[in-house]
């Protein structure tokens, strides 16, 4: 199959997932280092993932984002609410456009690399708190991808209208260990088990029927 993508991975569960389960049409994967309070614990596994792929993989700075930016994510881990997503307290944890700017360079590593296509695993469960992962915030970038490059190159969101839980069964499928996948927005060794994310990733693994061997604080 002809590769012909840029994924934006993360090392959490949805961009893990899609490498693996799309590795066979992607060209570059792309980690973008924002200051959040997770990047590293992620990046360490979005590493391991395209070398163990054999995908090249680039990490790109955005230091901008967490000098001039506002987000509990670009803070400190005691910043860090905790609580379910839809939670009103979770939105401090929106980085404001932050896919926005990752696909758009995303983009143009597509069109500068001769790639059609930019793939990105925001899912349903992203949709009641963070609008850069919604449905419509999908396809206006999209088109306005297309309107900028030469190549047209489109945005690809398979998991758009997928549960975090669906996407879980995808891996499972696989063969995927999610132990090696990092989700915590405290960024510490351990998952801390409480936040937003920590809980979203459990109730995913509970309910696709997977033993959840991630190391929790509690």
């Amino acid at each position: 199959m002809n590769k012909n993508a840029v994924i934006v991975i993360s090392g959490g569960m949805d961009s893990t997932t899609m490498l693996y389960e799309f590795q066979n049409e992607i060209a570059l994967a792309v980690t973008f280092d924002y200051g959040s309070t997770q990047n590293a614990r992620e990046r360490e596994f979005a590493i391991m993932h395209c070398k163990r792929l054999g995908i090249k993989h680039l990490i790109i700075p955005l230091d901008f984002m967490h000098q001039y930016f506002k987000s509990s994510l670009l803070g400190s881990p005691d910043d860090i609410p905790e609580g379910n997503y839809d939670d009103e307290n979770m939105k401090s944890t929106v980085v404001p456009f932050r896919n926005g700017i990752m696909l758009a360079i995303a983009c143009g590593l597509a069109e500068s690399n001769g790639l059609k296509r930019v793939m990105i695993a925001n899912h349903a469960g992203d949709h009641a708190i963070y609008p850069d992962c919604r449905p419509a915030f999908v396809e206006a970038m999209s088109a306005a991808m297309q309107n900028g490059t030469y190549d047209h190159v489109a945005v690809f969101a398979p998991y758009t209208g997928l549960s975090k839980a669906d996407i879980a069964r995808r891996g499972a499928a696989l063969g995927l260990d999610y132990s090696e996948t990092y989700s915590c927005y405290k960024g510490r060794e351990k998952h801390c088990g409480k936040c937003g994310t920590c809980r979203e990733r459990r109730e995913a693994l509970r309910d696709a029927g997977i033993n959840d061997q991630t190391p929790y604080e509690s």
